[in-house]
């Protein structure tokens, strides 16, 4: 029982605390509110950035040719012998008509090419297969294993005509490039803002106790435990995170709604008004656990210092 009453007291004198010092709460409410917006800014475009890459990837592939009298079986030995790579995701199969109708399709509005395609008397374009990789930089390995069926002369070899990686090879480099970096550099920029986010909100609160310094100090005069004095301002931290959390989820919405349409002409296919709806338990998760979690640790380390007196 006592154990009850000490909790419900020690919640009680945060929130009147939270209250008392309403000018500092508002402070560091509004510090913590910059400080999850950042968070929550994080998480937004870092699932904008992935869904513009993987839009990007699903563009990038090695097409592998066969030549006019490529037989079906020959074909299906390659198609075997890719799928059996570990670094293939997918092997789609363009049959020899598809190829001959993607390629009318392209030149629709040249018509001397259609035109030329017309006078012949057979379709001069073989069947060939579009191999996607797991990873961008594993495309090179499945060009070179294609070189090595080529090389060795078999009967698969034999009917491959050409492997479409080389051309393609700057711009696989360069999308490789931009994930490896895009990767690192977001891995900094949230460590970075992380520790900055803390400092702030730590000196913020750190304010907030000091108001309370001389009623720290009665407590630790007539012994109350360490525990004691320290969990009211850590119920005041979570509740400055809790407020903080709940302002930013607030204004995500218009903000979003309001960028939803430019974010999709920009990015594609993201949307940033339907990331907020779909993704908002998690992004609930995210921001009100970061403010939680922020508020209570700064309050732990601010008040340390007038428990060492």
């Amino acid at each position: 029982m006592s154990l009850w009453i000490n909790t419900k007291r020690v919640a009680r004198y945060g929130f009147i605390g939270f209250i008392r010092n309403g000018f500092v709460s508002l402070s560091a409410v509004l510090i913590m509110s910059i400080t999850l917006f950042v968070v929550a800014g994080l998480m937004i475009s870092g699932a904008a950035l992935d869904s513009t890459l993987k839009q990007l990837k699903d563009k990038v592939d090695v097409s592998v040719y066969f030549t006019t009298k490529a037989t079906d079986s020959q074909i299906a030995d390659v198609r075997k012998a890719l799928e059996n790579l570990p670094e293939v995701a997918s092997v789609a199969y363009v049959s020899r008509e598809e190829a001959l109708a993607q390629f009318r399709e392209r030149h629709k509005n040249d018509q001397l090419t259609l035109q030329a395609l017309d006078e012949l008397s057979d379709n001069p374009l073989g069947a060939s297969l579009e191999v996607r990789a797991k990873e961008t930089s594993q495309y090179e390995a499945i060009a070179k294993f294609l070189e090595v069926q080529q090389g060795e002369g078999g009967a698969a070899g034999t009917a491959i005509d050409k492997v479409n990686f080389y051309q393609n090879k700057t711009a696989i480099d360069r999308l490789t490039s931009i994930i490896e970096t895009s990767s690192r550099l977001g891995s900094v920029i949230t460590l970075v803002l992380g520790l900055a986010s803390l400092l702030i909100s730590f000196n913020t609160i750190r304010l907030a106790i000091y108001t309370s310094r001389n009623e720290i100090g009665v407590m630790n005069i007539v012994g109350a435990s360490r525990w004691y004095v320290r969990g009211p301002f850590m119920v005041t931290g979570v509740l400055y995170g809790v407020l903080s959390g709940l302002i930013v989820l607030i204004l995500l919405y218009p903000i979003t709604f309001w960028l939803g349409p430019a974010s999709e002409r920009f990015f594609g296919t993201f949307n940033v008004f339907s990331y907020y709806t779909d993704a908002f338990p998690r992004l609930f998760i995210t921001v009100i656990g970061s403010g939680i979690a922020l508020g209570a640790l700064s309050s732990f380390l601010a008040v340390r210092r007038y428990l060492e007196k």
